[in-house]
């Protein structure tokens, strides 16, 4: 049975915030005593005041995850023991479904809807999947011959840095900590400043659930302060980020000027979606506008591109249209709400600024308005440009907002070529009956992930990444493990 708004506005006021960095097992205030707001994107109340962790917080945090690795509390359990933590964790997970669903909604204006069917049960199969994992991955012994025995091992780096965007902050943390965890390291995670409730409650269940102390440490607060902190520690030895290019390009720098730290990248995307004459129309356009306006745009991997055969442009600009003009924004608490508020009035500007540009270059074909409820103004209607040229701002850049570019072509060759000209490569899809020239296409593109004849497929047994500047590594399947290890030879002479 479906709860009311009510219900959930109940709730949620019922809901008790954790606000203090998570180091060593316990929840501590930033060592400088300073603090931060978290904003309900929906109201712009303030939700609770975090701790504004810095450098020194990173670097108790990554002492706390460097003395629980040298001791082996964690990295010496055997994988089967970790798998047991780690799927009392999932576990845990899903008994609060509530409680995570409401923070991430409070906290990014998420629709309650999706935080309840999608993020937190998505969060829970994804950390029981790598758990699920850890115990059948086998070391290798060398074919050396003669006297020899070479074995080839998995070990665990030490301490991982993550840091995590807040479009997905469950889900997103998880990807990142859960392949690092079950391979033996500790982890220091940096949520990003818009979202940390989750995260601070992730950890205390994971307590929960038998973690050691130190293990998994969490650390809220700014990118310039915390996140550079963290991408320079010299005692991290393996930095994940997912989030912006810019950003992205960051943390290399900050490896190269500290003890080059591998960093693993997941950056932005605009994700082209090809639609051919003999595609099925009706499903075409209901996942095309699913790809963009879901999550309200706010993607790595959307469809924010829409390429279309121009002999079917027209009546394929009509069908999405149609989709768009259906979804209202309103109050994420609402269970009927597809489409909230952006994850901050700062970015709802930034997407603004887009249309705006979008207006001088293209056709309006809908939305295009800034509507506010009460006191935020962070709510934007879905968005629909069409004869945009190619070198269009709104074509080339990724906007992270319900914005769709539609552009057309003539042929296979030029759909490839317009796919492919962008400096992302995250993914794309294809939609034909065409099973050849799906698979020949599919080859062409120079992306992750090619979903054909739907959008956006992704499984915690497929990896997930990007080419270019989307960035590299995999999170995900059995894949994810090889960013969190090293590979090590142990020579026998008998």
């Amino acid at each position: 049975m479906t709860k009311s708004t009510e219900f959930y506005t109940k709730r949620a006021a019922e809901l008790s915030f954790r606000n203090d960095c998570w180091i060593d097992g316990r929840f501590v205030p930033a060592v400088s005593g300073q603090r931060f707001d978290t904003l309900n994107p929906a109201t712009a109340a303030v939700l609770t005041r975090v701790a504004r962790g810095d450098a020194e917080d990173v670097d108790r945090a990554v002492v706390s995850g460097r003395a629980a690795f040298a001791s082996g509390v964690w990295a010496g359990m055997t994988p089967a023991e970790r798998k047991a933590v780690l799927l009392r964790w999932a576990q845990l997970l899903r008994d609060n479904l509530e409680e995570l669903a409401l923070l991430d909604t409070l906290d990014v204006g998420k629709p309650i809807s999706d935080t309840l069917t999608i993020d937190v049960p998505g969060a829970a199969a994804i950390l029981q999947w790598h758990a699920e994992a850890i115990d059948k991955l086998y070391d290798e012994i060398a074919p050396t011959g003669g006297r020899d025995l070479a074995m080839v091992r998995r070990v665990p780096l030490g301490v991982v840095g993550v840091v995590v965007p807040w479009n997905f902050p469950l889900d997103l943390a998880i990807w990142k900590i859960v392949p690092a965890l079950a391979v033996g390291n500790s982890v220091v995670l940096k949520p990003a400043e818009q979202s940390p409730l989750s995260a601070l409650r992730l950890a205390e269940l994971a307590s929960e659930a038998g973690l050691p102390d130190g293990v998994l440490n969490v650390v809220p607060g700014f990118g310039h302060e915390a996140g550079q902190a963290l991408g320079l520690h010299p005692d991290v030895d393996c930095l994940a980020f997912t989030g912006s290019t810019e950003i992205g390009k960051l943390f290399q720098g900050y490896a190269g000027d500290s003890n080059m730290k591998p960093v693993w990248l997941e950056t932005g995307g605009k994700s082209p979606c090809l639609v051919f004459p003999d595609a099925d129309l009706d499903a075409a356009a209901e996942k095309a506008a699913w790809g963009i306006f879901f999550n309200q745009g706010q993607v790595c991997s959307a469809n924010s591109r829409l390429l279309v055969h121009e002999s079917i442009a027209q009546d394929m600009i009509e069908r999405v249209k149609a989709k768009a003009e259906a979804l209202v924004p309103g109050d994420p608490l609402d269970p009927s709400t597809r489409l909230g508020p952006m994850a901050s009035a700062e970015h709802a500007e930034r997407v603004v600024g887009f249309i705006a540009a979008g207006r001088e270059s293209g056709r309006l074909v809908t939305g295009g308005g800034q509507l506010s409820r009460g006191a935020s103004k962070a709510y934007i209607q879905p968005t629909i440009f069409a004869d945009v040229p190619h070198d269009a701002l709104i074509a080339r850049e990724e906007i992270f907002g319900p914005v769709l570019v539609v552009q057309t072509f003539r042929d296979e060759a030029e759909a490839v070529t317009l796919a492919n000209d962008t400096p992302y490569g995250l993914a794309a899809s294809i939609w034909t009956q065409d099973l050849t020239r799906a698979l020949s296409i599919s080859d062409m593109l120079n992306v992750g992930t090619v979903s054909i004849n739907t959008v956006d497929a992704l499984s915690p047994m497929t990896p997930f990444g990007g080419m270019k500047q989307s960035g590299f590594g995999r999170d995900l399947s059995l894949h994810s493990f090889d960013k969190y290890s090293a590979l090590k030879t142990v020579w026998i002479k008998y």
